[in-house]
């Protein structure tokens, strides 16, 4: 059973103001929740990826904890935040990766997930990171909504709660981002 938001975001604003016993407290709260995170972004990665999903979820917790200039206001922010740090973890690995064994094929990444996104169709993880970083100049709220909705698992209410807009904004702009995503992705392909 998930935790209440509210003992979430008490320790999350305690923790906020410097008292690093509610960090302590706030694990056990949240960690259930990034293991489901990190199983979801793994289960679109490669079968033999060395990374797991306790590994990804410490190095997440990790970057976390080190965030002394977020001000964290609820569960849906550290849930956003958390995948935005397991996004980067698992790009770093395929950049890494890709280096290792210079043009070696790519992770592979399903987006048919959100929303049909591109059905039945398989992605390049680095080339959608290449495709949000691109969104982001043109488009910094839409990145982020893809980001928290995609990456992050939240739903239209938590990202629009996350990110303080209404439900029609985010509605619209996931729409519209996930258009602009596939149309900069195809191009990026030819």
């Amino acid at each position: 059973m998930p935790p209440p938001e509210t003992s979430v975001t008490q320790l999350l604003l305690k923790w906020g103001e410097g008292d690093e016993g509610a960090l302590d407290e706030l694990l056990p709260l949240v960690y259930d929740a990034l293991r489901r995170l990190a199983g979801g972004y793994l289960r679109r990665e490669r079968p033999d990826h060395s990374l797991q999903a306790t590994a990804l979820v410490h190095e997440a917790y990790l970057r976390l904890v080190d965030q002394k200039i977020v001000g964290w206001k609820n569960r849906a922010q550290f849930i956003g935040v958390a995948a935005q740090m397991m996004r980067r973890i698992l790009v770093d690995h395929a950049r890494a990766r890709h280096a290792a064994k210079r043009g070696g094929a790519g992770l592979k990444l399903s987006l048919s997930i959100a929303d049909r996104f591109v059905p039945e169709k398989d992605l390049d993880l680095i080339a959608l990171d290449d495709a949000l970083n691109a969104l982001a100049v043109f488009d910094a709220q839409q990145s982020r909504i893809v980001e928290l909705r995609f990456f992050g698992g939240l739903t239209v209410e938590e990202t629009a709660e996350a990110i303080g807009l209404s439900r029609a904004t985010i509605e619209r702009d996931w729409t519209l981002a996930k258009a602009w995503l596939l149309r900069e992705i195809k191009n990026r392909g030819q």
